[in-house]
């Protein structure tokens, strides 16, 4: 059987959401050196040169991403493995170090832990197509090895030679080395009165794969409030305009709370009913919003084009592009929160990355 392609997330997909914001000039020019050199092959320059740069900055999430990169070229996968797992325990809302040690653990043929490992970059990003085709070669893989099982144990099996069979086809002239995935990282939304001097430039990828590059899209702020209600024409005798607006107000009061730090403020927009994802309680949630927004010396929390849909009179999703911004990660995701309307307050009753 041959080696399934795993999709690989590379630098420059996670750049825009690793870039850290101290002396971006500095860390933009030191990072585009190592990504050149990693693209032109150079990996023995590329490891010295990443080298040097974290023994002055240990904790460069950027150059660290770069670094598991390089490590997995050169096949030093337990390396790589140590790099991914703790960029995956520092920023656990992000997919990409969660893909990436999937990959790894799928090349030493540990398919459980590269399942699991997927299944959580999903959870941080369902909409993440690349760890949901990762996953579907993982579970070809081990099915294909449960049928090649069953014909050892019988070998006339014949539906498990068709079953195996078809697993083959499938992946029958893909190619054998894993590929590198590149896309441009998002469009940088910006912070209103506070624009980044210097943004962060893309780092190129080392090969082309099947990830198309999605168009840049357009925040509307004048169009978004015109956008909601157009959506929610259908509802307006059960939802009136007065929820639209109490509905934006909210959110916007929301990510200014985020933004402020108010801690006791942000949690309060969250109904008694508030879903988390994942496995966490409700308590356990709560400890680690705390710490993650309270950690931050500064954040800043952007909302853009805001759509509004109806269920009924009494819950609501809000789907809008958030920038987060911090002095420590900057990120672009889109994200969508189920709202409910609790005596004659509109809460969040549950917080998902993705439309």
């Amino acid at each position: 059987m041959k080696t399934l392609d795993f999709r690989w997330a590379s630098a420059s997909i996670a750049v825009a959401a690793l870039f850290l914001l101290s002396s971006p000039v500095a860390l933009a020019d030191e990072n585009d050196q190592v990504a050149k050199l990693y693209k032109q092959g150079n990996l023995t320059k590329a490891l010295e040169q990443a080298d040097a740069y974290l023994t002055l900055k240990p904790k460069d999430a950027q150059m660290r991403f770069h670094k598991g990169l390089i490590l997995t070229e050169q096949k030093k996968s337990a390396e790589a493995i140590r790099i991914f797992s703790s960029l995956a325990e520092e920023f656990p809302d992000l997919p990409e170090p969660y893909n990436n040690l999937a990959v790894l653990y799928a090349s030493q043929g540990q398919y459980d832990k590269a399942k699991g490992a997927l299944e959580a970059a999903i959870r941080t990003h369902p909409s993440y197509a690349t760890a949901h085709e990762n996953l579907g070669d993982i579970y070809a893989k081990m099915a294909s090895q449960a049928y090649g099982k069953a014909l050892q144990l019988d070998k006339d099996n014949a539906a498990a030679q068709t079953k195996l069979a078809m697993i083959k086809d499938v992946f029958t002239g893909r190619p054998k080395e894993i590929q590198v995935a590149t896309a441009s990282p998002p469009a940088s939304l910006a912070p209103p009165n506070n624009p980044p001097a210097n943004p962060p430039a893309a780092a190129p990828g080392k090969a082309s794969g099947k990830m198309e590059e999605k168009p840049e899209e357009k925040v509307e702020k004048p169009e978004a409030k015109k956008l909601a209600v157009a959506e929610t024409s259908s509802l307006e005798q059960s939802a009136g305009p007065d929820d639209l607006d109490e509905i934006l107000q909210v959110v916007n009061a929301w990510a200014k709370a985020w933004s402020a730090k108010d801690i006791g403020g942000y949690l309060a927009f969250y109904a008694s009913s508030f879903r988390p994802n994942g496995a966490l309680s409700r308590t356990a949630w709560e400890k680690s919003r705390r710490e993650r927004v309270t950690k931050p010396k500064a954040i800043h929390v952007a909302i853009a084009n805001p759509k509004v849909s109806f269920t009924d009179a009494t819950h609501a999703k809000v789907s809008f592009k958030q920038s987060y911004h911090s002095d420590a990660i900057r990120s672009n995701t889109a994200k969508t929160l189920e709202m409910v309307k609790t005596g004659e307050k509109w809460l969040i009753q549950q917080e998902r990355v993705g439309r």
